[in-house]
Parts: C-alpha cells; sequence; structure tokens
C-alpha cells in the first residue's frame, strides 16, 4: 500500500466524530403504569432471561457426560 493511501486512512480514522445530541425530556411520562404490572413484566423478564440459563446450569452435568 503506498504512503499516500495511508496518511488518507489515518486521517479519516483520526477525525473527530460529530455526535448529535440527544433529545431528552423531562416531561413525567403519558400513561402510568401500575404497581401490579410492573412486576408483571419483571417477572416475565427475569423468567424469560433467567430461565433458560438456570435450566442449562441446573443440567450441567447431564451436558458433560458423553454418550
Amino acid at each position: 500500500m503506498p504512503l499516500p493511501t495511508m496518511s488518507r486512512l489515518f486521517r479519516h480514522a483520526l477525525r473527530t466524530q460529530v455526535v448529535p445530541v440527544a433529545r431528552v425530556s423531562a416531561k413525567p411520562a403519558k400513561n402510568t403504569i401500575s404497581a401490579g404490572e410492573q412486576a408483571f413484566a419483571l417477572t416475565s423478564i427475569f423468567v424469560a432471561i433467567l430461565g433458560p440459563s438456570s435450566w442449562i446450569l441446573a443440567h450441567l452435568e447431564d451436558y458433560k457426560k458423553k454418550e
């Protein structure tokens, strides 16, 4: 690779990137969620994420066995 090409690549990589500012709003939520709905949502997320991983960890010895 010739030297001018390398210098162009380095110039492009080292150039500062302009990141747009996020538009954050400090307004209250449009819809309020009850405590029951929050509990149901958190339980569903925990079951969806931790359920399969706990199943794998509980049956790890079965997976180690060669049949």
